[in-house]
């Protein structure tokens, strides 16, 4: 948590990070977003690197919120909302390793809300196959180049 402002941060991958950035900005509670790539082995990769599928990396969505507002948990479900948490590597018409269901946890009370949830969801029989969604451990998050930066806000579109 940053004690200045009492923000905490989380990082989601769920498939192309323009809509679900989007998605999380309109969260009451959530403070700053910002989309980039976390996960894989290339360092301060460009958005061209990674649509080759050979960086390792996810698109990601890095927000800060404040936990007093809105909690990680209800994160978590706006999360799963979102995307098709049942896909491998893909969302949509988008597809490759770096569009995959991931969540980045940034400590260990995140993992452990996050695996919690993730077991809640798939015992609840909402879906039929299994939830592919990976947890692991936040690694260098590198941000996107700024036209990615809420793009649909700024090209005046909305999420479909």
């Amino acid at each position: 948590m940053d004690m200045k402002n009492n923000l905490e941060t989380a990082i989601f991958g769920a498939g192309c990070f323009w809509g679900v950035e989007e998605e999380f900005a309109n969260v009451a509670g959530v403070k700053k977003t910002e989309v980039g790539f976390s996960g894989g082995i290339t360092e301060n990769p460009s958005y061209k690197d990674v649509c080759t599928g050979e960086t390792g990396h996810a698109e990601v969505v890095r927000l800060e919120y404040d936990p007093r507002e809105v909690s990680y948990q209800e994160l978590l479900k706006k999360f799963f909302e979102v995307h098709d948490p049942i896909q491998v590597n893909r969302q949509g018409f988008d597809f490759g390793s770096q569009y995959r269901s991931v969540i980045f946890y940034i400590t260990p009370e995140q993992k452990e809300t996050a695996e919690k949830y993730k077991k809640t969801l798939a015992e609840s029989g909402k879906y039929k196959k299994e939830i592919a969604t990976e947890i692991s451990p936040a690694g260098p998050f590198y941000r996107a180049e700024e036209y990615h930066q809420r793009y649909l806000q700024k090209k005046g579109l909305k999420v479909c």
